[in-house]
């Protein structure tokens, strides 16, 4: 097998691209610390607050939003794009890289680009159903297309071949034995040890529909003798939840431990982002799936192939309320035996070998040039 000495990722704009970006560069390192990672991002995306912060070099370059209608912005389109890519492709030179690995997000586009005209192998790591307009038209440049779910080859002919590897997840939620930290993770939080347990959130974001609909049914969820672990959300406005509640009802904007909320739930409450899903089916961790009421319709689709396992329930976005959640989250978080039953499905689904299967692959790619 050829040895991998310089690696570019790229992905940016959103958790949904950076984190498994960031849980395959830690799987590279893991088996070669001497390997040298590259990773290309927009001078203003979220990534400038996260992947430094991992240890890993980021390196700027120009990032443009594809349109998907005919305007301006098309017709500068293209200029646009090769400016970008011979910016990128200049970082290629400059660290030799042997492969691209693209995870989606408008930076993905010129790192294709680049590969392309430099003939460095390229992979493309999906997860959404439809594929991303950045992984879409990087389509066109390589053939070595993977994927994150099953269902995707089933919903999109265009990647029926494709193989599947799964997410790359953060080694501390892929290792995570929830009820072996449970009693810690509980005490992280100042909750009560032995009482059923919700945990909200709604990605890195957050989500208000969420968050007003707990908050409101607050007094009827800890008078069922359940307690709340909430993150609200970064960019989500603080609100308020009655006092003098029965059980502890504890709200956090971020949490960056995800592994400890995980461990400190019985039931998740929670959107239906690509990482959410491969998070909790991973890790067997039972949820009420609240997908985004826009868009194509991907969270649905992300969480629908959990939920047909046995390891979760959809509810839709317009539908939750204080109410739905008194009558139908608080039933189900305080039911020990569904929700254990809930538990192993998803698990059965879910996978947390992710990193190490998309080495393989990368590795097999650079190994056939």
């Amino acid at each position: 097998m050829a040895a991998l000495r310089s690696v570019v990722l790229a992905g940016g704009g959103t958790g949904g691209h950076i984190y498994p970006l960031l849980a395959f560069a830690d799987c590279l390192r893991r088996h070669d610390p001497g390997v040298r990672i590259t990773c290309i991002g927009s001078p203003s995306g979220m990534e400038n607050d996260i992947i430094p912060q991992r240890g890993y070099e980021l390196r700027h370059v120009p990032a443009y939003q594809l349109p998907r209608s005919v305007n301006m912005n098309l017709v500068r389109t293209p200029d646009r794009m090769w400016k970008a890519a011979r910016a990128t492709r200049a970082i290629m030179d400059e660290v030799n890289a042997d492969v691209v690995v693209g995870f989606g997000g408008y930076v993905s586009v010129p790192a294709y680009l680049a590969a392309w005209r430099r003939k460095t192998p390229t992979v493309i790591h999906e997860v959404n159903v439809p594929i991303g307009v950045a992984n879409k038209m990087g389509m066109r440049f390589t053939k070595n297309i993977v994927l994150g779910f099953p269902h995707q080859r089933a919903q999109m002919p265009a990647v029926a071949d494709a193989e599947v590897v799964g997410v790359p997840l953060r080694q501390n939620i892929a290792t995570l034995d929830r009820a072996a930290l449970r009693a810690r993770a509980r005490a992280y939080f100042g909750l009560a040890p032995d009482l059923p347990t919700l945990f909200v959130f709604g990605a890195s974001s957050g989500a208000r529909s969420i968050n007003n609909a707990v908050a409101g049914a607050a007094k009827a969820i800890t008078s069922a003798g359940v307690q709340v672990l909430h993150i609200i959300g970064a960019r989500n406005e603080d609100f308020e939840v009655p006092s003098g509640l029965a059980a502890p009802y504890v709200r956090i904007k971020f949490l960056s431990e995800m592994e400890l909320g995980y461990a400190a739930g019985d039931l998740a409450l929670c959107r239906g982002g690509a990482m959410t899903c491969a998070e909790t089916a991973a890790i067997g961790m039972p949820a009420v799936y609240v997908p985004l009421p826009w868009g194509n319709g991907e969270q649905r689709r992300n969480a629908l192939p959990v939920v047909e396992a046995g390891g979760g329930l959809i509810v839709e976005d317009g539908d939750l309320s204080p109410e739905l959640i008194a009558d139908t989250v608080v039933p189900l978080v305080r039911d020990g035996h569904r929700l254990a039953a809930m538990s192993r499905a998803a698990a059965g689904y879910g996978r947390r070998d992710g990193d190490e299967a998309l080495r393989r692959y990368v590795m097999k790619v650079v190994g056939a040039q």
